[in-house]
């Protein structure tokens, strides 16, 4: 068994869980998350976007600064057989992927047992 996190940008969330579900995959967990990656945020890419600091609220200007470069985005998570997980990584890349940076990341790790608190059942039949 495995496990799939995928963290994507906030406005993908819904085509992906479609593509999940259109191949099969309709159990996910997801949680709202803050992260960046190694490049830095081009801010001057923001200038033009709030003439004379109309609409530049306190909070915008909090979270473009340099000591606040964290973007929202979402994680999604998955336990799934080992077969399955090729066809659900490529559906996520296959939503997700624009060719920008910050499209997000995929980790897949090994999950040694799960367990269904309701029946007790364990393995592959607790998915």
């Amino acid at each position: 068994m495995k496990e799939i996190t995928a963290i994507i940008r906030m406005d993908m969330v819904n085509k992906t869980k479609e593509a999940l579900l259109k191949i099969g995959f309709p159990s996910i967990t997801a949680r709202k998350v803050m992260g960046r990656g190694k490049k830095k945020i081009a801010y001057e890419l923001f200038q033009n976007v709030f003439s004379d600091n109309e609409g530049l609220t306190p909070i915008i200007a909090e979270q473009l600064s340099e000591e606040h470069r964290l973007m929202p985005k979402r994680m999604l998570v998955l336990v799934v057989d080992d077969k399955d997980v090729k066809a659900i990584v490529k559906s996520i890349i296959e939503v997700n992927q624009n060719g920008n940076p910050g499209n997000g990341k995929i980790f897949v790790t090994k999950v040694e047992d799960i367990i269904r608190v309701r029946t007790g059942e364990t393995g592959i039949e607790a998915i």
